[in-house]
This record gives C-alpha cells, structure tokens and sequence, in this order.
C-alpha cells in the first residue's frame, strides 16, 4: 500500500490498514526513525499521571489527608 506525503506532511493511512489495526479518529501515533524506515506506533492510551491520580486519597477530602499527614488536630 502507497499513501503520498501531501504539503503539509501528512499522510493518509489507507483505510485496510486503519481497519486492521484499530486505528481510529483520536488515535495517538507515535513516530520514529529505524534504520532508516518511517515506523508508527500506535501509543499507549493509558497515561501514567491518570492510572495513580487520585489513588492515595482513597475516596477523602483533601482537608481530611492533610490532617492525617500533618497530625494537625
């Protein structure tokens, strides 16, 4: 399959491929350069910032942890 570099540099990946691989409107593609082939990822979904946001406080207010950290009464 052949997909030509428009002005801009984009690329249109054509849809068998799309298809094929699940990629959709949104998908985040990650490029590099090996030996010297384009290659496209697709990139892992889940950031590692929201996989742990929010797991320490276990459902408490901030009030209430910074309470429990500081032995404030």
């Amino acid at each position: 399959m052949k997909a030509k570099v428009a002005e801009r540099g984009q690329v249109t990946i054509p849809k068998a491929l799309r298809t094929r691989l699940g990629i959709k409107p949104g998908t985040i593609l990650e490029f590099s350069e090996e030996e010297g082939h384009l290659v496209a990822r697709k990139a892992d979904r889940r950031d590692r910032i929201d996989e742990v946001y929010g797991s320490l406080g276990n459902g408490r207010v901030t009030n209430e942890i910074m309470v429990e950290l500081r032995g404030e009464p």
